[in-house]
């Protein structure tokens, strides 16, 4: 439950106002905590579990179109920022049960924080997620492989999931809302439309959704566990199949980089061609009759790169999760793995 404004207002005597300067003081431990989360969770976290911290992947990085590198810059800030709001969220309990730090600048976090996290959670994080299957399903958002159709459909199909998640995240969480007080929709949608802001619905949708799914998991895990621990047996990981992913994904490495700089030597012969400095009567009568080859062979050439960035980001996965099960089996073997 949030902080109200009457609890702060009973605590100070009539006619006091917090300064800025005490507010800004008293909110230094929740920025400090805010920036050393986020930044622990950007430099070292995220690295990791998102498979960006062996060499192979640094390696893929820099092949990657840049459309794709803002897309994972942007998903590693989101990702930071919501850690770090939620670790300043338990804070602020901590704070709210112990009674330190004024209550004014506490209710200024707690709406602060809460905003935030509720932004994050509800618009960025989903559109992230559309984003990317969108993105895996084929459709271009940067419209230089297929033409500007492709990009305007692209973002209309980003806009209409969008939309469509929102709606149905409202309409779940009133379901659920519904059903817990054992009233129907309308009554419950009447009754907390007069008292409750839009920051409180959404919280209160996502918290009633949040412990929906999390039964639905506890549910799954403790059929699924007794099966993946006693019956359930994978195949030993050896250091042959480490180095034949591995093979694979430098093989793939160096033709993704063969054929950028094909691709960056044609884009200077076709700059520095007499027919680019000819006029337009000249230009197009010269495509009429003979075709121009280097523009088609660089369509041809951007196809490929993009097959082969998809094909060294799947291989760069499948090649850390081998590594990472041949380390778990290598360590289960030892003293400490066995306990």
């Amino acid at each position: 439950m949030l902080p109200s404004s009457d609890d702060c207002d009973e605590c100070r005597p009539p006619g006091s106002t917090p300064a800025t300067t005490a507010v800004a003081l008293s909110s230094l431990p929740f920025i400090a905590t805010f920036l050393l989360v986020s930044t622990i969770v950007l430099q070292k976290l995220f690295p990791i579990l998102s498979g960006y911290a062996s060499p192979n992947s640094k390696k893929i990085n820099f092949n990657i179109s840049p459309t794709r590198l803002t897309i994972q810059n942007f998903s590693a800030l989101t990702s930071s920022t919501t850690i770090a709001l939620a670790a300043v969220l338990a804070e602020l309990i901590l704070c709210e049960i112990s009674g330190y730090i004024d209550p004014n600048v506490r209710r200024l976090a707690f709406h602060f924080t809460i905003a935030l996290l509720l932004i994050i959670l509800v618009i960025v994080i989903p559109s992230l997620q559309i984003h990317s299957v969108i993105s895996a399903a084929g459709w271009d958002f940067t419209g230089k492989s297929r033409g500007r159709g492709r990009l305007r459909l692209a973002w209309v199909l980003q806009f209409i999931s969008t939309a469509a998640w929102l709606v149905g995240f409202w309409w779940t969480g009133e379901q659920l809302l519904a059903k817990a007080s054992s009233t129907p929709a309308s009554a419950v949608e009447g009754s907390r439309s007069s008292s409750q802001t839009l920051s409180e619905a959404c919280l209160s949708r996502v918290g009633i959704i949040g412990i929906s799914f999390m039964a639905l998991l506890s549910g799954f895990a403790s059929v699924s566990a007794p099966w993946q621990t006693f019956f359930s047996r994978h195949r030993p990981v050896t250091e042959a199949d480490v180095a034949r992913k591995a093979a694979g994904l430098e093989a793939t490495d160096d033709m993704l980089a063969a054929k950028r700089s094909r691709l960056r030597a044609l884009e200077r012969k076709i700059a520095d061609s007499p027919q680019n400095k000819a006029g337009f009567f000249q230009k197009a009568m010269g495509s009429i009759i003979r075709g121009n080859a280097d523009l088609a062979e660089v369509k041809a050439l951007e196809m490929e790169i993009g097959g082969l960035e998809t094909m060294a980001s799947s291989l760069s996965a499948s090649h850390n999760m081998l590594a990472t099960r041949r380390r778990q089996q290598n360590r289960s073997r030892t003293f400490t793995g066995r306990l």
